[in-house]
């Protein structure tokens, strides 16, 4: 009955700067992001290579975000690209 004998299937990415975070289909758990000011914002595309697509708009100020997605998560058909404003870094999780 050990937490050895649990698997996941839950993988992380983490960005510092406007970049791709996932490459192919999945779906978002949760986010956790550093706030530096007042006004922060992490924007997630769906989309692998370039800030288009649909898009999910995060807004928060110096305390930061953290997210957990209930159920199956948010899913991104295309990959995740992130589109960060005045934000230290983003981390998601997803499956």
């Amino acid at each position: 009955m050990g937490g050895s004998s649990f698997t996941s299937d839950q993988k992380t990415a983490h960005v510092t700067s406007d970049d791709a975070m996932v490459t192919t289909s999945c779906r978002v758990t949760s986010i956790q992001a550093k706030g530096n000011s007042a006004n922060c914002a992490v924007v997630l595309y769906d989309n692998a290579a370039a800030a288009s697509g649909t898009a999910h708009t995060f807004l928060f100020g110096e305390e930061g975000l953290q997210i957990y997605i209930p159920g199956s998560g948010i899913r991104f058909k295309n990959g995740v690209y992130c589109d960060l404003t005045t934000t230290g870094g983003v981390t998601i999780t997803y499956n």
